[in-house]
């Protein structure tokens, strides 16, 4: 496990980079992160992809989730449900995240993903909580 997530990213978190997204905010059981929309990120109908802010709740999910690990522990993805409230196409995205329940094996985290302050897309994820053995 890494000691204190960093904002700049560098290097930290590739896909991330890839597609813009920054941290800007790590506290207990929860993170903020930005994206600015560019062209790059649009669909054939000059959409934002659904898979941009389906990245953004799951990358703010593992970060918020990150202050509850212990020594040793990492987590991953088991499952996210989206529901998307209006497209996208172009302005600032917030994500905010925040961890609903975290159990011995399992944490539930809760997304809000806003486009200049007006809510487009909500999500739910549960998170998987183990050991790596032999590090």
């Amino acid at each position: 496990m890494i000691e204190k997530l960093p904002t700049e990213s560098k290097g930290f978190n590739p896909f991330g980079e890839l597609i813009g997204l920054n941290f800007t905010t790590f506290e207990q059981g929860y993170s903020q992160c930005i994206l600015e929309v560019n062209e790059k990120l649009l669909n054939p109908h000059k959409v934002l992809h659904g898979g941009v802010i389906y990245s953004m709740a799951d990358t703010g999910m593992g970060g918020a989730l990150y202050s509850y690990l212990g020594e040793g522990e990492l987590c991953a993805t088991i499952e996210i449900k989206i529901v998307y409230f209006a497209a996208v196409t172009s302005g600032m995205l917030t994500c905010d995240t925040k961890v609903i329940h975290r159990g011995k094996k399992i944490a539930t985290m809760e997304s809000e993903i806003e486009n200049d302050g007006h809510l487009v897309a909500k999500a739910l994820g549960t998170f998987s909580i183990f050991k790596v053995e032999g590090d």
